[in-house]
């Protein structure tokens, strides 16, 4: 007996609830089918099926090593996926999670040519900016802003998010423009909170050694990238966003940049994905090119904001 293929086959009748439908979505006999689930059965001295004339159900025996069988064809498949030829063409399901904005901004857009690389990966992204137990949510890697805190993942640092202080044309308009961060205390702001620890972050400011640290006045708390621009629009106060978000809204008038002589600190972005002896192609071909992506785009690319102005007001 080929203990892998009964264990395929004793999947199969599990997942289709008949023998005879087993036996024709993998295109084997039926009489094969049970000739391979009763010597599964005897290798193992459990009986894991229930069988009638008309229903198959499952033993409890036989749901524990479902389970299992699971497991162990997966880590199959992924050993000889990265062994093999395949690791060129890789194909299946992937799932990855990504922060709102930034995969609504910057992941969404540049999908077209991961899809023309690999035509056979089906992609499901889930958008939010609630942390996710990768693990416990059966999610293969995530792309994360900000400092980690799950040392048992494996993280590839692949750029970093840029903030600038903005405000809404019509929030100066009524307020003032502040010309120093210590002027904000006079100010209102949009805070944003971390979905994880409910902690409201601060703003912090930096230019030529100089280091400004401000817990900003506010009436206002979101923890939705989206929710917090819409607030920044609306004229619920200054805010601080990251470039990425604001180029467009500074080109259509809708929001100006405040403090332009100060910078905020940089967050790191990064790729997680669960530690695995046998990291999937479709996994490995994703984090790579999300690294390449990051690196390449103006937004996320590891310079200073001065860095990037001097590289731009230097090109022809």
């Amino acid at each position: 007996m080929n203990k892998l293929q009964a264990m395929e086959v004793f999947i199969q009748v599990v997942d289709a609830g008949s023998f005879t439908r087993a036996a024709e979505n993998m295109q084997l006999p039926k009489a094969t089918v049970s000739t391979l689930i009763s010597s599964l059965e005897a290798s193992l001295s459990v009986k894991l099926l229930n069988r009638t004339t008309r229903h198959v159900s499952i033993t409890s025996d036989g749901a524990a090593y479902y389970e299992h069988c699971v497991r162990i064809l997966s880590d199959v498949r992924e050993a000889e996926e990265s062994l093999s030829r395949t690791r060129l063409n890789p194909s299946g399901r992937l799932r990855v999670d990504a922060p709102t904005a930034l995969a609504s901004e910057l992941l969404i857009p540049a999908l077209p040519d991961f899809f023309a690389r690999y035509p056979d990966i089906v992609l499901e992204l889930g958008c939010s900016d609630r942390p996710v137990d990768l693990i416990e949510e059966g999610v293969d890697c995530a792309v994360r802003g900000g400092e980690l805190g799950d040392v048992n993942l494996i993280a590839r640092r692949v750029g970093v998010l840029h903030f600038i202080t903005c405000a809404s044309p019509a929030y100066l308009a009524h307020y003032g423009t502040p010309q120093h961060p210590n002027e904000l205390s006079l100010h209102r702001g949009v805070n944003f909170f971390s979905a994880k620890t409910g902690r409201t972050f601060e703003w912090d400011f930096t230019r030529d050694g100089e280091r400004i640290q401000i817990a900003m006045p506010s009436n206002i708390a979101l923890n939705d990238s989206n929710a917090y621009s819409a607030a920044g629009l609306a004229g619920l106060g200054i805010v601080q966003m990251t470039h990425f978000m604001l180029a467009p809204l500074m080109e259509q008038g809708k929001m100006v940049e405040l403090l332009k002589e100060w910078e905020s600190d940089p967050l790191p972005i990064h790729v997680i994905y669960p530690p695995n002896r046998h990291l999937s192609a479709k996994v490995r071909v994703f984090v790579e090119w999300v690294a390449d992506m990051f690196n390449n785009h103006p937004a996320t690319q590891m310079k200073t904001k001065f860095a990037r102005a001097a590289q731009t007001e230097a090109q022809p």
